[in-house]
């Protein structure tokens, strides 16, 4: 690891730094200390219980990603580590682990839901408000199912009538940081109880899902939720910022600091479809999908009915890399971690595209490295795509 300073992170109650200003790190430093790192991960235990694990969000990073990197280059104090497409938020986790507060952004509401349950405690009684819910939604007279597009193709009556009663149950919760976390237990069940084969295959399949196994698989998920999180007694943690819009909306007076690092991993052409996965947890939760659909990044859809070119998602980084030069401190990092995309037959190398809208933004590149992706992660492996290897890279503002 290459030090800053004279002691290691610290939890925010603790956070005494021994200097303000701290020298710089060479870029030798740097690219030796990054070099050193086996970027496959081979060991990753992918079926470890933790906060991660919580809500299903596909193509997500794998923790070990942002980790390395936060611990390797950490933010100069007064400063935050920035994801700005934060996805389900694990670079804003690994961050608060680290001690340092974070900014997170993303178009999907669904990912921004679950990133901010992700860094917010739990109040200790949490299990006993999920069983409150159920309670109260099987004793409310029949309510109206909300008008879902499709909604009898994807859901059975019984379903579709259960989903409403504990949404409406949610909805009574006083308690905006309870609701909020309720909204998350409900919407990670949204696939399970649905007839949608799972959540990397939109297909229609019969699963034959009674009344009893929605409350049941709601249950267990809020169950799950408040043994993987920190209640409020043991939360020392730093903030999390969280904002839900395109970062191209983004201006730097939203952010409520320097940005004194960045770690992220931007949708790309034709990888994954955030928004058709998750349409009917926006759905059942209030948002609208097509509004994703609109502005999402990588989605098959633009690439395949002509509507964008591999030229517009240069176009799209170089803004991002523009906000990030206003908004960094001199000399801190920016890492993007990036796939390749398979697109009318031909695979495209999208890492050149970045380094040129980096390059446009004064970027320094100090480091590259390919890294294998595990085959058994199938949200990375669809039919159309077959991506096999990711591009991590590391630029100096």
């Amino acid at each position: 690891m290459v030090f800053r300073c004279l002691v290691q992170p610290v939890r925010v109650n603790e956070l005494v730094r021994v200097v303000e200003q701290l020298p710089p790190i060479s870029a030798s430093d740097v690219q030796s200390a990054l070099a050193a790192i086996s970027w496959d991960f081979e060991d990753a235990d992918a079926s470890r219980q933790s906060i991660h694990s919580f809500h299903s969000y596909p193509a997500r990073f794998i923790p070990e990603i942002p980790r390395s990197l936060i611990q390797e280059l950490p933010p100069p104090p007064g400063t935050v580590v920035l994801d700005p497409f934060c996805g389900c938020g694990t670079t804003l986790v690994e961050a608060q682990s680290e001690g340092y507060p974070s900014v997170g952004v993303d178009l999907n509401p669904i990912g921004c839901l679950v990133a901010k349950i992700k860094t917010t405690p739990l109040p200790d009684n949490f299990a006993d408000a999920v069983q409150f819910c159920i309670t109260r939604a099987l004793a409310m007279p029949e309510p109206v199912v909300p008008e879902i597009p499709h909604v009898q193709h994807w859901f059975t009556s019984e379903v579709a009538m259960t989903l409403t009663r504990l949404r409406e149950s949610i909805r009574t919760v006083s308690d905006a940081s309870v609701r909020q976390a309720l909204e998350g237990v409900f919407s990670s069940i949204i696939v399970r109880v649905s007839n949608q084969d799972s959540d990397t295959r939109y297909a229609a399949v019969e699963k034959n899902v009674s009344a009893d196994r929605v409350y049941e698989a709601f249950r267990q998920a809020g169950r799950s939720l408040a043994s993987l999180s920190l209640s409020d007694e043991l939360w020392e943690r730093p903030p999390t910022t969280i904002i839900n819009k395109s970062i191209f909306d983004v201006t730097p007076k939203e952010l409520p600091t320097e940005v004194g690092l960045v770690v992220t991993s931007p949708p790309y052409p034709n990888a994954y479809e955030y928004w058709l996965y998750h349409k009917y947890r926006m759905w059942w939760l209030g948002f609208d999908p097509n509004v994703v659909k609109s502005g999402e990044i990588g989605a098959r859809a633009h690439f395949f009915s002509g509507r964008r070119k591999l030229e517009n998602f240069e176009e799209q980084m170089s803004k991002v890399f523009a906000l990030l030069r206003s908004v960094m401190r001199k000399g801190a990092y920016c890492c993007f971690v990036i796939g390749d995309s398979k697109i009318h037959g031909e695979i495209v190398d999208n890492s050149a595209h970045l380094e040129s809208a980096a390059s446009a933004s004064g970027f320094q590149l100090v480091f590259k490295r390919d890294r294998e992706i595990n085959a058994n992660r199938k949200s990375f492996n669809l039919h159309h795509a077959r991506i096999k290897r990711e591009h991590v890279l590391v630029w100096r503002s």
